[in-house]
């Protein structure tokens, strides 16, 4: 009997196999009913270049949730700046099995918006 958490998971590996096999940085996202996080990880998989998340301070000022879209936006634009300060411009998005939809989709578009290109 598979599960959610179990199916996602699956269609996680399957989306970082693949990332890994390009050797490419990827743009790591994770969300909860609550929050969400967005962490860029090196090529090789054993370092995080930058991260942003709803629990920073900044973005718990500036938003009342930061489990809705309006929160994820400002993660999205919040990862793009740290990652150009870091001197990335180009990931893969590893969406971590979600559907691209709904908070998933808002950081993936604001990150583009501010520069990041995947």
């Amino acid at each position: 009997m598979i599960n959610n958490l179990d199916a996602r998971q699956r269609r996680a590996r399957k989306t970082r196999a693949k990332i890994a096999e390009l050797k490419v940085t990827r743009l790591s996202v994770h969300r909860t009913n609550s929050h969400i996080y967005a962490q860029i990880i090196a090529e090789t998989g054993d370092k995080v270049l930058a991260s942003a998340s709803s629990v920073e301070a900044e973005v718990r000022g500036s938003t009342k949730n930061g489990g809705n879209v309006d929160a994820a936006t400002l993660v999205g634009k919040r990862i793009a700046e740290k990652a150009k300060a870091a001197g990335i411009t180009k990931v893969a998005f590893d969406r971590s099995g979600y559907k691209y939809h709904g908070r998933i989709k808002a950081l993936a578009d604001a990150a583009r918006e501010n520069g990041l290109s995947f």
